[in-house]
């Protein structure tokens, strides 16, 4: 049996930061494979470095020590638009603050990856519109397409958040505490929706969360303790 691809790969991963008080570790060395398909959940108290984590795994920030292989190719090789460039098309993340563009609607939100991705392999965006009018449709927001942020509730921003993060059909999608700003029924209902689209497009999902309940639907559960990661039940 052929074993799952690696799409994303730490090897010996360090974060320093410098403060009033001196150098804080946030991130040990630290090693971490995730798999093609697969469903991780990243857990543990506030401040304990899941966020970093993510964000280093995404390309998103860089290392002080180590190493991370993001679907093949290593980030410390990339300056920003090499990182840049390699997420497009193949990483998607949804952030707990929703992170719309406030002057864009939400159909121009779920559009902007797409053009982006067509504007740095050098084609049209033909059938973009197309793409993310499915998109906005598959999270039931086809009506609120010509809606900006500030007219949309929190669960509907997180909505248009998810529709922009599947559009390009990414092949690993990063949750950083994605219903964190929502009351508990909105929350559930949009967990409900990740978890499908996520096993509709294949797509491997890491996601950070407090949920106890949250971390038990996926397939593998580590904690973070001390910059460290522990298998958990």
């Amino acid at each position: 049996m052929t074993p799952p691809e690696i799409l994303c790969r730490a090897t010996g991963l360090s974060k320093h930061v410098t403060g009033p008080g001196g150098r804080l570790t946030i991130l040990q060395r630290l090693d971490l494979e995730i798999h093609a398909g697969e469903a991780l959940a990243i857990v543990g108290a506030s401040g304990s470095g899941k966020s970093t984590l993510l964000g280093l795994l995404a390309g998103l920030d860089q290392a002080s020590g180590g190493r991370v292989e993001l679907c093949g190719t290593a980030l410390d090789t990339l300056d920003e638009d090499g990182r840049a460039a390699l997420r497009g098309g193949r990483v998607g993340f949804v952030f707990q603050s929703f992170q719309l563009l406030p002057t864009l609607t939400a159909m121009e939100n779920v559009l902007l990856p797409l053009e982006l991705r067509a504007a740095s392999n050098g084609g049209a965006a033909d059938d973009a519109k197309a793409v993310a009018a499915e998109a906005l449709e598959r999270v039931g927001l086809s009506a609120r397409a010509g809606h900006y942020p500030r007219q949309l509730s929190g669960g509907e921003q997180q909505r248009v958040a998810i529709a922009r993060a599947f559009a390009p059909g990414p092949r690993i999608l990063f949750a950083d505490e994605p219903t964190g700003n929502l009351d508990q029924a909105t929350g559930a209902r949009i967990i409900d929706l990740l978890f499908s689209l996520r096993e509709d497009a294949g797509a491997a999902l890491v996601l950070v969360t407090h949920d106890p309940a949250l971390a038990a639907r996926c397939d593998r559960r580590l904690g973070m303790h001390d910059g460290h990661l522990e298998a958990q039940p």
